[in-house]
């Protein structure tokens, strides 16, 4: 509903604009004095150098904020450099303005632009778990084969002592289901994706016995992890860390904390295609849940 209200909107305002700039091509001076036309552009570009800074700041560290700020600075440069093409045209730095626009501000602005189309395509797929995602996680031919990787086919068979052809396979099955992808040198790597909880209601018969099944081991398989790391706790060195709270929120409120929790996991997650020589893997939980009433907080 919303979204077709803003397409209508977006719709009407074109159609409007028509003729407007008609009228304005027709009645506007090709000479204009005004007053304070020194602060305008001052202003202006105050306006984009802060643009700058945030878009860096945020883009450095993968914040999802810095999309539509990368945006609005790729406009502004498209913006800078029109107005200053056209309002000098007739002075000595035509020239000048023209070149800047050409080898500077619309070169800087498409740069922009596809950082933040960077950014954009970099969130981790949203989708929830199928019976074919529970069919593979019963199998340990593909947590053998996910194990390995980044590696080419070859290698992964080495390593796990599968036949090439079960590789390749598993690898199949993997890319059809966004799992993994191919680089240009052959070698497979992993894609994080944000999986949620598959509902049984929404299954009959044995395809909801089933997803039943997986709900209750996937659970039981956390209490047990948790267990083990509570077991544990004095090994992990720096490696470890817990927090844990209790908070008011609204359900609004709640959602707002769930998307950046999501949105934060998904920037460390997308941070780089390959292992680095000192990074281990961590098990990473984040649960939220009303407490039983007669629970001590």
């Amino acid at each position: 509903m919303i979204r077709r209200m803003l397409l209508t909107l977006l719709a009407g305002a074109a159609v409007l604009l028509v003729p407007w700039t008609v009228y304005l091509a027709h009645t506007l001076p090709d000479r204009y004095d005004t007053g304070q036309w020194r602060t305008a552009w001052v202003g202006f570009d105050v306006a984009l150098l802060l643009c700058f800074a945030a878009g860096a700041w945020l883009g450095l560290r993968r914040r999802r904020a810095a999309v539509p700020l990368l945006s609005a600075t790729a406009a502004m440069l498209c913006c800078d450099a029109w107005f200053d093409v056209m309002l000098g045209w007739t002075s000595s730095e035509r020239w000048a303005s023209v070149a800047l626009a050409a080898f500077v501000e619309i070169p800087v602005a498409a740069l922009l632009a596809l950082a933040a189309r960077r950014l954009l395509s970099t969130a981790m797929p949203k989708r929830s778990v199928t019976l074919r995602d529970i069919a593979m996680r019963e199998d340990p031919r593909f947590q053998r084969v996910t194990r390995e990787l980044p590696a080419g086919p070859e290698e992964i068979a080495r390593r796990t002592g599968l036949a090439r052809a079960e590789v390749t396979e598993c690898l199949k099955t993997l890319e059809d289901t966004g799992f993994v992808r191919k680089d240009r040198k052959g070698s497979w790597l992993s894609i994080p994706q944000d999986l949620r909880e598959p509902r049984p209601d929404d299954y009959d018969g044995a395809d909801r016995e089933r997803v039943t099944a997986f709900l209750d081991a996937k659970y039981a398989n956390e209490v047990a992890l948790l267990s083990w790391a509570a077991e544990h706790r004095d090994e992990f060195g720096p490696w470890s860390t817990a927090q844990r709270t209790s908070t008011r929120l609204t359900e609004e409120e709640f959602r707002a904390l769930e998307a950046e929790y999501r949105e934060l996991i998904t920037r460390y997650c997308r941070r780089r295609r390959r292992p680095a020589a000192d990074e281990k893997e961590l098990s990473v939980r984040f649960y939220a849940f009303p407490p039983p009433e007669a629970a001590t907080v």
